[in-house]
């Protein structure tokens, strides 16, 4: 069970760290100090106040610079890339000491098992010898590179001998008991090494033996040492490794308790324990180590019972992935065609390089407000990249062809070999839309007035429509990298032509509303319809949309576009004048004496002539000669004096001219004598007509 520890995440990248945990391996091992020629304190306190000089280097850094008064990590100093502070006792409510723990091994845990054969259970009352209160670790990487672990451990009381031992692991490895037995979860990787010490209740350190973890998970411990160490007070400077414990009593920053002194901040002698490994000078580098454990156990052997440990994340390698799409919210280019990427700063701390993949997938299209991100599934972008040291990653460009939501995901495989851990960025800051195209309609109706009977036409120009979407690519639908590009937007355009109130649909001739079929962005129309009655008429367009790429769009929805407007006029008509005439003529015949009647049986002839000349020529056929009219009256005669008179109604005159009239008179006996006018008698036109166009009426 994991208590009182924090994971420090470290957000920078590898390759820009000044103080990157560098691993060096084996046969490229540069000239090293001793363990405890570094900068931190191995001289039996953890108070940094007691500076110590080994090697002619000052250590300035000691467990008081890592760790507060109730554990908690402190900033880390320039080199140290992880820290670990785990709590392993408990108090009651009045303060003072409770033996419970709930962090022991059960019976039959080996070193020498797989993790699968440890397990925990809590615990009552833990011999004070064997209790452990706190226990801490660091990593620390030297300035020329080399990797080195520093460990510690406070125990309940300094009765007898004791063997301590701490394991650095490279997976996450706990055990919760849950108020029970329990079974550790993670397991071994290769390269895990198990420090065994002992050391006396008079304040010596006998020996310190390193062992490796050969293999996987199912793999073995090594019982032959990889490294040894003695006690740093008696060690001369350039050791790798060495460990000691305090000589008298010492103060703790943060709480402790002893089986004498109870609950408080100091210790006795040997109570304390400390230590140190080069891990690049015993050629143990190149791993990371991100689970420590210190333990109590009833022998250095590999086999011994083990009885209490206390287990922190030190988190020595830690890795980060943090994505970054190229596009937030864009809307679907006229092409239909969108091209995305993601990019990973993949961010390792604790190791220089590495053997790690990274893929991208990505997942959608889904709804424009749906929520979530790619945690699982989705379509890997691109193939996989090998992965040797942090930087920026960028992925293989897809191509979205399709509006909706999308989210990336990108995994780090991490190392397990190198104890790197795996991540992955699937937050919701992966996630983007990609907005449908808001279409164009533009209308323009033809020309205007027409006369009633005539048709009236519209014209659609549409505009900023894009593709439909791909198929045959990857996605929920196949529209992510298509193996078949969309074609142009589709949908129709409905004209409707309305009466001035803007609302009733015009009657006539031909289909109102009429609807086109649309192929992208171009000229649609003319439509036409003829009115059934004069008056002011306006066009209405709406267009469908495509979608989900195109939105639809309508023109004039409240007919106050004037380009829109079209009038129908009444069929117009003209008057004009023409005038004619019927010349006529009349004769009155009069006997010279009075008191006698004319015979009664006189002829009256009377001709009409279009000319003086033709008049006087006498010409006797109508029709010729200029002769226009004959007319013969019988019959006359019977009284004193009689008048006849001609009835034309057939030949008229319609222009301005003069007509001449000759009229004779036959008697029709012997006692009285004929007459003839003489052309004379004429008569003169003078025509005034309206040409038109007249004026309206009424």
């Amino acid at each position: 069970m994991q208590k009182n520890s924090r994971l420090r995440t470290v957000k920078a990248v590898v390759a820009s760290l000044g103080v990157a945990a560098a691993m060096v391996v084996a046969g490229n091992v540069p000239a090293a100090f001793a363990v405890h020629d570094e900068t931190f304190q191995l001289d039996g306190d953890v108070s940094a106040s007691t500076t110590t000089n080994v090697g002619g280097t000052t250590q300035a850094i000691d467990w008081s610079t890592l760790f507060g008064s109730t554990g908690n990590e402190l900033a880390l100093p320039s080199g140290y890339t992880a820290s670990v502070f785990s709590k392993d006792f408990n108090t009651n409510a009045n303060g003072s000491f409770n033996t419970s723990d709930a962090t022991t091994y059960t019976t039959g845990s080996k070193d020498t098992l797989p993790i699968s054969g440890w397990q925990c259970t809590a615990s009552n009352n833990v011999n004070s010898k064997i209790d452990v209160m706190n226990s801490y670790a660091t990593a620390y990487t030297a300035p020329n590179g080399h990797q080195l672990l520093y460990f510690a451990l406070e125990r309940n009381t300094n009765s007898g001998d004791a063997n301590v031992a701490f394991w650095f692991l490279q997976d996450q490895v706990a055990c919760n008991d849950n108020g029970s037995t329990a079974t550790f979860s993670g397991q071994h990787r290769d390269g895990d090494l198990l420090i065994v010490s002992a050391f006396t209740n008079g304040g010596a350190v006998s020996t310190v033996d390193v062992y490796r973890w050969n293999g996987g998970a199912n793999g073995t411990l090594g019982t032959t040492p990889v490294a040894h160490g003695v006690d740093c007070k008696t060690t001369a400077a350039g050791d790798t490794g060495c460990a000691t414990v305090n000589t008298g009593t010492i103060t703790t920053p943060w709480p402790t308790a002893n089986f004498k002194d109870g609950v408080g901040h100091s210790l006795r002698i040997a109570e304390f324990y400390e230590g140190g490994l080069d891990l690049t000078a015993n050629n143990l580098g190149g791993k990371c180590f991100n689970t420590f454990t210190g333990d109590t156990r009833s022998s250095q052997s590999l086999t011994a019972t083990l009885f209490d440990y206390s287990l922190g994340n030190l988190g020595e390698c830690t890795s980060t992935t943090v994505t970054t799409p190229n596009v937030t919210t864009q809307e679907i280019p006229a092409s239909g065609t969108l091209s995305v990427t993601d990019s990973a700063l993949i961010t390792v701390t604790g190791i220089q390089t590495f053997s790690a993949t990274l893929k991208f997938f990505i997942c959608g299209p889904t709804a424009l407000d749906a929520t979530g991100s790619c945690t699982t599934g989705g379509d890997q972008i691109g193939t996989t990249q090998a992965i040797t040291t942090g930087g920026t990653y960028p992925s293989t460009a897809a191509s979205i062809t399709e509006v909706g939501r999308y989210c990336w995901r990108a995994e780090f495989s991490g190392d397990s070999t190198a104890g790197v851990p795996a991540s992955k960025d699937d937050s919701t800051g992966e996630c983007f839309t990609v907005t449908p195209r808001q279409s164009g309609l533009d209308t323009q109706a033809g020309a205007s007035p027409v006369d009633f009977g005539n048709a009236v036409t519209d014209t659609a120009t549409l505009s900023n429509t894009a593709n439909h979407q791909g198929s045959g690519g990857v996605g929920t639908d196949g529209s992510i990298n298509p193996a078949t590009a969309g074609g142009k937007a589709g949908g129709t355009i409905t004209f409707t032509l309305y009466k001035d109130d803007c609302t009733t649909v015009a009657t006539g001739t031909g289909s109102n509303p009429q609807t086109v079929n649309v192929s992208g962005d171009s000229v649609y129309g003319p439509v036409s319809f003829t009115p059934d009655a004069p008056g002011t008429y306006h066009w209405k367009a709406t267009y469908t949309g495509d979608a989900p790429n195109t939105l639809g769009s309508s023109h004039n929805g409240s007919c106050t576009d004037t380009k829109e407007d079209v009038v129908v006029r009444q069929i117009p008509t003209e008057i004009s004048t023409a005038q004619k005439a019927f010349p006529n003529d009349s004769a009155t015949i009069t006997s010279s004496v009075a008191g006698n009647n004319l015979p009664s049986n006189g002829t009256v002839i009377f001709r009409l002539y279009d000319t003086l000349a033709n008049c006087q020529a006498g010409g006797d056929t109508v029709n010729s000669g200029g002769l226009l009219y004959k007319e013969t009256k019988t019959g006359v005669g019977g009284t004193h004096t009689t008048t006849v008179g001609t009835a034309n109604t057939s030949v008229a005159v319609d222009s301005n001219t003069t007509v001449y009239w000759t009229a004779t008179y036959a008697t029709g006996d012997t006692a009285h004598t004929g007459r003839a006018s003489v052309c004379t008698e004429n008569t003169q036109f003078t025509f005034t007509n309206d040409s038109g166009p007249g004026t309206l009426f009424p």
